[in-house]
């Protein structure tokens, strides 16, 4: 009877075993009681820190299966783990007998740490003891600031950064960024992009190899060759920064701002969007895209809006001609886009003006060159210098045709002088004068009004035979080889010849005749450097409704009455 009644009891307990079993679990499990696994401090890796145990919230069954040798729980419907601050859902996790600290999570996975972050998944590898976490299958990541999307991700819950290898997008409320290799830190909000970097906000289009980007301050940081592309201008560094906020960049190396009329750039660069206002510093080059001049200084200004550039720091200008350069220096040279239709492409120097071309010398104190129709205008103490010939007067201005020079009008107290074999000075005044030139050489000079002239006669280039006096209302000077050839008086000459003997120094000088050649500019003084102070900092631009002191002043400025002296060219 014993024996009977403990095979029944037997036989009833494998029954209930059997059926409930068969149940789904309707209560959270309890963790299994394990003694917590320590690795001796030998083998502990960097960065490794003992944490809480991965203990299990809740699943819906249990089942248990040997795989690849190793024992493992599958875990079914609905599992919940946890380790300290950390969760882990996901529809099936298997945990491994030898290791409960290590768990495969398959289907709709979600990690969430903290309140702040949450990474979602089709699978992920946790290992508790060394807390990591890798997501793969259309992994998103968020948090508060942004929703990074990429194929896998690894996570590092000790350091709370996110890294990725395989492409990746994040999408913050204003800004769209794709990389193929990046990370994240949750804690300082940082991201760090390589490869294939592209960022798209409202305003400009971002290209780059390498990048930071912080999620709480909007601001772009480049690392490398970077391009930003704009409806009204694209940018180009090497290194800097850009806030996505305020709009504003500061860029260094190779930096350079570009327009559909400029190319602006320097060692360092400063620009505001908002305002269209941006100082180049260091190196500075401004470049005409429309025709073969750049202007290099140390300081560059740009006003967007205005259109106008203005670069200082001994800025040297340098326009391609038809076979040579022309090369202009002043304390500075301001640059104005041509406004609407009919309006005109303009140059300005200003202060210690110099121009050096091989066949052609000069010097004034402001000048203004109209690009557009390659007029430029020398004014106040004007020299010029073509071979041995000098040239003078109030106002000259030089008209350029196929980048060569065509013509050339002196207005008021026109003077021009050349220095023959002998050291003599033959010296044509008058009240205007037109100069004409063919493939850059003078040709011929008309003198209206005024006219007076000295020309010495020499007799082999070795001996004075005599000098040439005129006074006559208009004159044509023809030249050979820029060297004066031929006098024609046009109108009631009074001419004389004084033999040598009779010569006498104050005969040989027209009035107001003064020979500059130790004014006569060489390549190396318009390339030398200039006293200038500029500005430690980048000063914002004043509102647009009153004039600022920085602003250049670019106003066309009238010009001086031609007469009949154009009617008669």
């Amino acid at each position: 009877m014993k024996y009977t009644k403990l095979l029944f009891s037997i036989v009833f307990t494998l029954i209930c075993l059997t059926v409930f079993g068969q149940q789904p679990l309707k209560r959270p499990l309890p963790a299994r009681p394990q003694p917590a696994q320590q690795l001796p401090k030998a083998q502990q890796q960097p960065g490794q820190q003992q944490s809480g145990r991965v203990e299990l919230v809740g699943a819906d069954s249990l089942k248990g299966g040997t795989f690849n040798g190793r024992r493992i729980d599958k875990l079914l419907g609905n599992v919940r783990f946890k380790q300290r601050d950390t969760f882990l859902y996901a529809d099936s996790v298997y945990q491994y007998s030898d290791n409960t600290e290590m768990l495969e999570a398959f289907g709709n996975v979600r990690i969430v740490q903290g309140d702040s972050v949450t990474i979602t998944g089709d699978r992920a590898s946790y290992d508790g003891r060394k807390r990591t976490a890798r997501m793969t299958g259309n992994v998103t990541m968020q948090d508060p600031r942004m929703n990074l999307a990429t194929p896998s991700l690894d996570y590092d819950l000790n350091t709370k950064i996110a890294t990725y290898t395989e492409g990746g997008t994040i999408i913050d409320p204003e800004n769209q960024l794709q990389s193929r290799r990046g990370s994240y830190n949750t804690t300082t909000k940082e991201f760090n992009f390589q490869q294939n970097v592209k960022v798209t906000t409202a305003d400009y289009n971002i290209t780059a190899q390498n990048m930071r980007y912080n999620t709480q301050s909007r601001i772009v940081y480049f690392l490398g060759p970077t391009v930003i592309k704009g409806q009204r201008g694209d940018l180009y560094a090497e290194q800097g920064s850009y806030n996505t906020l305020t709009k504003i960049s500061n860029f260094g190396k190779n930096a350079y701002i570009l327009t559909p009329e400029y190319r602006l750039g320097g060692d360092e660069l400063y620009y505001d969007q908002n305002t269209g206002y941006g100082v180049a510093r260091k190196n500075v080059s401004l470049k005409s895209l429309k025709d073969d001049v750049t202007i290099r200084g140390q300081l560059g200004r740009y006003w967007r809006d205005r259109g106008v550039a203005k670069v200082s720091g001994s800025p040297v200008m340098e326009s391609i001609m038809k076979t040579d350069t022309l090369y202009l220096s002043a304390d500075s040279l301001i640059s104005r886009e041509a406004q609407g239709p009919t309006g005109k492409s303009m140059l300005f120097a200003y202060n210690n003006v110099k121009i050096f071309k091989p066949d052609l010398q000069g010097k004034c104190d402001s000048l203004s060159f109209n690009r557009t129709d390659s007029v430029m205008h020398m004014n106040v103490k004007p020299v010029l210098w073509s071979e041995k010939n000098q040239l003078v007067s109030d106002t000259i201005h030089i008209y350029l045709k196929n980048k060569t020079i065509d013509r050339m009008f002196m207005y008021s107290n026109a003077f021009m002088a050349s220095e023959d074999t002998l050291s003599n000075y033959n010296q044509v005044k008058g009240r205007n004068m037109i100069a004409y030139f063919t493939n850059g050489d003078l040709k011929r000079v008309n003198v209206n009004g005024n006219g007076e002239s000295l020309y010495f006669a020499l007799e082999g280039d070795t001996a004075v035979t005599g000098m040439n006096k005129a006074i006559c209302s208009n004159m044509v000077l023809q030249f050979a080889e820029n060297k004066l050839n031929k006098i024609s008086f046009l109108v009631n000459p009074d001419a004389s010849f004084i033999p040598p003997h009779e010569l006498k120094e104050p005969d040989k000088q027209l009035q107001g005749f003064t020979w500059l050649a130790e004014q006569r500019p060489t390549k190396p003084q318009v390339f030398a450097k200039r006293a200038a102070v500029a500005p430690k900092a980048p000063a914002k631009p004043k509102a647009t409704t009153k004039k600022s002191a920085r602003e250049p002043d670019t106003k066309k400025k009238p010009q001086p009455k031609r007469g009949s002296l154009l009617r008669r060219q």
